[in-house]
Formats: C-alpha cells, sequence, structure tokens
C-alpha cells in the first residue's frame, strides 16, 4: 500500500446525476428526480459500495435560464432535501445524509431543528451543506429584489453557523432524565438558552429537539473564494471541492489546511473531497464514446445558459464562434465564474466550444478503466490533493452501477478504500470527533 490514508467517497445527487443530458441517455430512467423507489435503489447501492454519504444539493427557484434551456432541464423539479432523506433513512443503516440548506434565505432556528430530527432519525448520519445563495431568482421568491452582497453573504453565514451549532448545544446529553416515579423528565439546570443578538440575527433558544447524537450533524461547505475557504477552514468538516489540474486542487488543499493550522484545528477534522464525474469503460476508448455520447444529448439552448450561469452574465449576446471576451466580477458565484473563465484560456476555447463542455458538466471528470480511474484516485490521495472524492455519476443507474461494481473493488484491491463501514455515524465514517457540548463542556 502506497499511503496509510483512506479515500472517503461522497455521491453528489440532484438528487439524480447532475450532468443535463443524463435523463436522455440509453438505459436511462427519465423520472428518477420523483421517483422514490429509483432513489430507494441509489441510495442502498451506495450503501453496498460503501460510500460516506448520498449528497443532495437543492436550488430554491427554477434554474435562472431561459424557457427555451429550463424545458430541456430534468432537475427543474425535485423533492425537498429535509423531506427525502428521512425516508432514504428508513432504507439504509449506514449511508451518511447531506443535504444543502441555505443560510440567506433561511432561518436558523429551522435548519436546527431539521437537522437535528434527521440526525436523531437517522441514528446520527445527518450533515449539512452550508451554502450561500446568489440566485437572483431565489431572491424574488423570499421577498427581495437583488440577491445579497457577497461579502454579506459571508458575514451572514458565519454568524449563522454559530447560531446553529449553539442551538444543537441547547442541551446536554444527559438532560433528560425520564424519571417515571418523580415525574422530572429533564433537569432544568442541563439545558441552555442561546439569547443571541448579533449583525443579522437574533434567536432566543433553545432548541426545542434533544442534542443530535452526533453533537452536530456534519457540517460541509463548497465555497471557493478567499471568504468561502476561510469560511470552511474555521467552520467546516468536508469540503465540496472543485476538481481542476493536480497542481491547482494541491494549491488548493495546501491553502484550506495551511489556514486550519494557523487557527489551531487538525488537519484531519477538514476532509477535502472534489467533485468528480467518473465515466466507467472497458478501455480508455470505450469510455470517451460512453463521454462522447452523453454530452452530445445536450442542446445548444442548455449549454449557453449554463454558461451564463456560470459566467454570471447573459452568455448569448456573445460571438459564439470568438474567443470569452474579458468578463467583470458580478454578485454571483467567484469560483464559478473563475473556473470557466480558466477553462477558456487553458484550452483556447470558443464561446462555443465552452458553453458545450458547460452545458453537460464542466468541472472535473475521470474518464477510463477502473484501474485508470483508481490510478488518479490513488494519486490524487497520496499528493495531498483531496481526501476523497464526491463522486457524480454520468447516468443511471448504469453509470452508479459500473462505479461500485467495478471500480469500488479495485480501491479495495489497493486497499485505499474500506470493505467495512468504521461505525454506524457519519462522523465515525468519516474519522470526525464528535464536538463538546459548548455550553456543557464536561460532556
Amino acid at each position: 500500500m502506497a499511503d496509510a490514508r483512506q479515500l472517503h467517497l461522497g455521491a453528489f445527487m440532484r438528487p439524480v446525476s447532475i450532468h443535463t443530458a443524463a435523463w436522455r441517455y440509453p438505459g436511462g430512467l427519465p423520472d428518477a428526480n420523483f421517483n422514490f423507489q429509483h432513489l430507494k435503489r441509489f441510495a442502498q447501492t451506495l450503501e453496498r459500495g460503501k460510500f460516506d454519504a448520498f449528497f443532495m444539493a437543492d436550488h430554491l427557484a427554477l434554474l435562472n435560464m431561459p424557457m427555451s434551456a429550463l424545458m430541456r432541464s430534468a432537475t427543474v423539479t425535485s423533492f425537498d432535501p429535509p423531506t427525502l432523506l428521512p425516508a432514504l433513512a428508513v432504507v439504509t443503516e449506514r449511508l451518511g445524509l447531506i443535504a444543502t440548506a441555505s443560510t440567506t434565505f433561511d432561518q436558523p432556528y429551522h435548519i436546527a431543528r431539521r437537522f437535528a430530527s434527521l440526525d436523531h432519525l437517522s441514528g446520527g448520519r445527518a450533515g449539512w451543506n452550508v451554502v450561500t445563495t446568489c440566485n437572483p431568482d431565489a431572491a424574488l421568491n423570499f421577498g427581495l429584489d437583488e440577491p445579497m452582497d457577497h461579502g454579506e453573504r459571508y458575514r451572514r453565514a458565519r454568524e449563522f453557523i454559530d447560531v446553529v451549532t449553539g442551538l444543537w448545544d441547547s442541551w446536554a446529553d444527559d438532560a433528560f432524565i425520564r424519571d417515571v416515579e418523580t415525574g422530572i423528565f429533564f433537569d432544568p439546570d442541563r439545558l441552555h438558552t442561546l439569547n443571541h443578538k448579533g449583525e443579522f440575527l437574533s434567536v432566543r433558544g433553545p432548541l426545542n429537539v434533544a442534542r443530535p447524537i452526533q453533537g452536530w450533524p456534519v457540517i460541509v461547505q463548497a465555497g471557493a473564494s478567499d471568504s468561502g475557504r476561510q469560511l470552511a477552514a474555521e467552520t467546516a468538516e468536508m469540503i465540496f471541492a472543485a476538481g481542476g489540474p493536480l497542481a491547482d486542487a494541491k494549491r488548493f488543499y495546501a491553502d484550506v489546511k495551511s489556514r486550519m493550522d494557523r487557527l489551531g484545528r487538525p488537519r484531519e477534522h477538514l476532509k477535502i473531497l472534489p467533485g468528480a464525474l467518473v465515466v466507467v469503460g472497458d478501455t480508455l476508448e470505450e469510455a470517451r464514446r460512453k463521454r462522447a455520447l452523453l454530452d452530445s444529448l445536450v442542446h445548444y439552448d442548455s449549454a449557453i445558459a449554463s454558461l451564463s450561469i456560470a459566467l454570471g452574465t447573459d452568455a448569448s449576446r456573445f460571438d459564439p464562434d470568438g474567443p470569452l471576451p474579458e468578463i467583470p466580477e458580478t454578485n454571483q458565484s467567484k469560483s464559478g465564474r473563475e473556473r470557466a473563465v480558466l477553462l477558456a484560456q487553458r484550452e483556447n476555447l470558443t464561446v462555443r466550444q465552452l458553453a458545450q463542455r458547460l452545458g453537460g458538466y464542466g468541472g472535473m471528470a475521470i474518464v477510463g478503466t477502473p484501474a485508470m480511474i483508481a490510478d488518479t484516485m490513488e494519486q490524487w490521495l497520496v499528493e495531498e490533493a483531496s481526501d476523497g472524492f464526491n463522486v457524480m455519476f454520468p447516468y443511471l443507474p448504469a453509470g452508479l452501477d459500473d462505479f461500485v461494481d467495478r471500480v469500488v473493488p479495485e480501491l479495495q484491491r489497493r486497499r485505499i478504500f474500506r470493505r467495512e463501514y468504521e461505525g454506524r455515524t457519519l462522523r465515525e465514517n468519516l474519522g470526525l470527533p464528535r464536538p463538546a457540548n459548548q455550553f456543557f463542556p464536561d460532556m
């Protein structure tokens, strides 16, 4: 074994594939987003493959793109994560369940209550993906004419996380006496009222759900801007990172881990898992043909709309066969814009070529045989570019089955991925400590 470290694998689901054309792929399941029996099968297959977690994305509006593109999107609607994940908890036993929830448009009491409930219902398998929503259409759904400024969103997020974790710590673990003889259900001395008043939030507390089984559900974050990296270094336990070239990933990994060093946080208390679309074939040529077929099913209307979202500006006004013009910063995702611009520059792509690349999925892709895929994943682990991957399946169910039945055994053969789960909770399987209660440190 080249390295004693072990890969961690999440499955990034929306709640199915991220690729725009996945629902059109031969043998695909066009209705999977709203078919619980399909989703149940996917989750159980992931658990059979010993994945750490089912990671569900979310958005709080229809995708902000023209109707000509929107009508081609299979992810235009999906289940509400706090509704779907408890149902998946019932049909799985060890698989972590991570959901996206916004600090921009939700309230911390809601978030704390939902994720504490999911943690109890799942036996300690919940995770919260903290996002700072920048979609202008989402802002309109929550009474705002414009989305929050980037810096303001991150300041609110930092305060929001402090409030949520404070609410999770409302109860000491031994607060509930449940003494039938005396009639005392809980000890008032083991209950803390938060009484938070800050720049953005005012929350009295306490939470009316017992402290989560994990202490806190695992905190996940995805921002790649400087503000996002700092927030992750301070608060996150998993980062859903961008992929990109190995050298860039190593710099990102080193930067975030060094920020943790300066904060006095142990490096192993944060797992960095870039997203990667994985396409498996018997040969490299077969895998490439699968990816090419998949990408060919993306309509140009969808492609140019995806590029517009990535850039934060209307790309349909650009010359399709010319180079990408200079793109000023906007109030939307800085990291998404930067990745698109760098990709265009690095590969000298026209606007049309860049749009087609991003239209299906423009991020990191690992395409090849099971051994080639394992080679790449092992290299990223050994060279400290990542602690694992959030795997995206190009189409379902075949893409998921290919990974679990063919790639996982190869990773296990190399002794860089588990054969059995380490524990019953998501924290145990990720190798993360259970946080102490900040108000009852004896627990």
